[in-house]
């Protein structure tokens, strides 16, 4: 099956989603980090997100790809890890207005339907059950309230050594749910049929069973 998992930033999504498709056996394709790498790509060769032409010439030759490790999944920007480099604070607020560029996500979503056409792939992202597989059997939306999305954010910056403030990165959370929810090409909203997981409050574990109930009930239909 294709596993469409939505949310907004700090939901847990990528942690959850990649458990999952452990669980499963499945793929993982984490979407918004392929976003981040354009981002970084982009800031790196002083390409403006208005520059519609140059964007699209960076979309059409960057090479992305995901390898499993211990930690979790390694990103590759053609032959460069770049897991930390695309996780920054900076590099976050840079992915939220390059993605919102109707070329980057045309681009992206062309190779994340080439990743997962065959299915037995988890995806998770901000459009993925809306637009690149409004179809897929399961459809997830992990959300979680601003404040504990900025708690659990924060703490993820801190354990990895980077001097971030509670409050700031909070304030950058809703700020980018802001951005997400009101741009005009493929906006964050919760796709038709799509069952809401409420992360508040919950452990790991509790989210990740409220996941796989969703799987088994979508795989006694099939």
């Amino acid at each position: 099956m294709i596993i469409a998992i939505d949310g907004p930033s700090g939901a847990g999504k990528s942690t959850l989603s990649r458990q999952l498709a452990e669980r499963l056996r499945y793929a993982y394709i984490d979407t918004g980090a392929m976003y981040r790498c354009v981002a970084l790509a982009a800031h790196r060769e002083g390409i403006s997100p208005e520059d519609t032409t140059d964007l699209q010439a960076l979309c059409d030759r960057i090479r992305i790809r995901f390898e499993p490790c211990e930690e979790g999944q390694r990103v590759y920007l053609n032959a460069e890890d770049v897991s930390r480099a695309i996780r920054t604070p900076e590099n976050s607020m840079r992915t939220s207005r390059i993605s919102a560029e109707p070329v980057v996500r045309e681009a992206m979503v062309q190779q994340q339907r080439d990743m997962g056409k065959e299915g037995g792939v988890v995806l998770d992202g901000r459009d993925i059950g809306s637009v690149v597989f409004p179809h897929a059997e399961v459809k997830l939306f992990l959300t979680a309230s601003a404040e504990e999305r900025g708690r659990r954010r924060y703490d993820e910056l801190r354990a990895k050594g980077q001097n971030v403030d509670l409050q700031t990165t909070i304030a950058e959370v809703e700020s980018r749910d802001a951005a997400d929810s009101s741009r005009s090409h493929s906006p964050l909203i919760q796709p038709e049929g799509a069952e809401v997981i409420d992360s508040t409050g919950m452990s790991i574990e509790e989210v990740l069973q409220s996941m796989l109930e969703a799987v088994g009930k979508a795989e006694a239909v099939q």
